[in-house]
């Protein structure tokens, strides 16, 4: 069973979110051994995130991915019975949109061309990629996980459709159980689809994670994969992409006063902790960062103490922007060799060197790693501790984007007691 196609207004103009949506860091003054005590500093989570250890923000009624195998296989969601179909919007609405969009070969289930995934594979043979991408919600206050992400760009996958002609934006959706409420469609630019700066990382039909196929949960078989976006753009369980030469945004997220088109923004996320720490004993601070479009230069912490129970501290407050705020360290590089899925080499991933195996650029673009600080002598009494990410433009966390709905980075807090 496949979704039946949906009227160009219908699905340009769905207004439900529907089946689903869903680091690294500049070189530092030390490495992490070289800091007291940094052995007893927990590392809480490995580098790539295995599969079934994703934060999971699905949507759908019921989730897909709960679906019995007999019933996957009905809604086209297994290996086998994947189908992807590609087509053009005919539609014209002055003055918007004075020519249609057309492609001189489409792909549809009707006449039998549609995309399998035997078919996908074999035009990885040529085009193949490989990257770290982490994914971020753009309103919840933690990432979701990374992972190496191997598929084929979407622009090979869009020159298969012969000549395209006024294009001027290309939609994508999911399966969504016939029922246009739980559609979710997200979009690209023309130029976004089909262009990249030579070796940045391109929007790509993802079919396998950390070297294996992409599960049901993680939105298997195939799953559209946008690096620069936050994760409501890398849109699980593909099934449908449609080209229009209307250049407006309709978007599912740009509902409820979301940005369509936001960046994946740098932000640092402080984990939770002891809320009581005895005396003359060091804190220990942890969390993540995310590198997004301004890059990652350093974390860096600040130690409030406060009386008794306060209120929230604006972001922008005078007191918090004096600070002062100190450097966190942040976790090394790993050994990439070791931890490469297996059949796969630090070499073969965009953003290393092609030689050396190393990372072209520290922090790799997109990904996230922790961060960590030995805080030392806090006398007896009530303290804040909060954590925010200085980009590489020297921007502090939370701008240059403080709108929450361009992708939330407020700074986060840690309370605890010294006793």
């Amino acid at each position: 069973m496949n979704p039946p196609d949906l009227s160009r207004r219908d699905f340009l103009r769905l207004g439900a979110a529907g089946a689903a949506v869903s680091s690294l860091i500049a070189p530092t003054a030390r490495a992490a051994g070289a800091i007291p005590d940094a052995g007893k500093i927990p590392l809480l989570r490995p580098y790539i995130t295995p599969d079934d250890q994703f934060i999971d923000v699905s949507r759908g009624n019921p989730m897909p991915h709960a679906l019995p195998l007999a019933a996957l296989a009905e809604a086209g969601l297994t290996a086998d019975t994947w189908r992807l179909q590609i087509t053009a919007d005919p539609f014209v609405e002055y003055p918007h949109t004075k020519i249609p969009a057309t492609l001189s070969a489409p792909r549809t289930l009707a006449d039998g061309t549609a995309f399998d995934l035997p078919a996908l594979i074999e035009l990885g043979r040529r085009h193949e990629v490989h990257f770290f991408k982490a994914m971020q919600c753009l309103n919840i206050e933690a990432p979701l996980g990374q992972g190496v992400w191997t598929g084929v760009p979407l622009r090979a996958v869009l020159r298969q459709c012969g000549k395209m002609q006024n294009v001027r934006r290309v939609y994508y959706w999911g399966f969504h159980y016939h029922d246009p409420k739980q559609i979710y469609k997200a979009s690209l630019s023309y130029t976004q689809a089909m262009e990249t700066a030579p070796g940045a990382l391109p929007a790509f039909l993802a079919y396998k994670l950390n070297g294996r196929p992409i599960s049901p949960e993680r939105g298997g078989p195939v799953r559209l994969v946008v690096p620069w976006s936050h994760g409501y753009k890398s849109l699980k369980w593909l099934q449908h992409i449609f080209v229009t030469s209307d250049a407006r945004n309709w978007d599912t997220y740009a509902e409820a006063n979301n940005d369509p088109d936001s960046f994946l923004k740098t932000a640092a996320y402080v984990d939770k902790g002891p809320e009581k720490v005895p005396a003359g004993e060091p804190v220990y601070l942890t969390g993540q960062v995310v590198s997004g479009l301004s890059g990652v230069r350093h974390v860096e912490y600040w130690v409030r103490h406060v009386e008794s129970e306060t209120g929230r501290l604006a972001d922008d407050d005078p007191e918090l922007l004096r600070g002062p705020w100190t450097p966190c360290e942040l976790q090394p590089q790993p050994d990439w060799a070791r931890i490469m899925p297996a059949g796969l080499k630090p070499k073969q991933l965009l953003g290393f060197d092609r030689t050396t195996g190393r990372p072209l650029n520290w922090p790799l673009p997109y990904s996230i790693t922790q961060y960590f600080a030995v805080i030392r002598g806090l006398k007896p009494g009530r303290y804040e501790i909060r954590a925010r990410a200085v980009d590489l433009n020297d921007i502090a966390q939370p701008e240059p984007r403080p709108t929450q709905k361009t992708g939330r980075n407020g700074i986060q807090v840690r309370r605890l007691e010294i006793v």
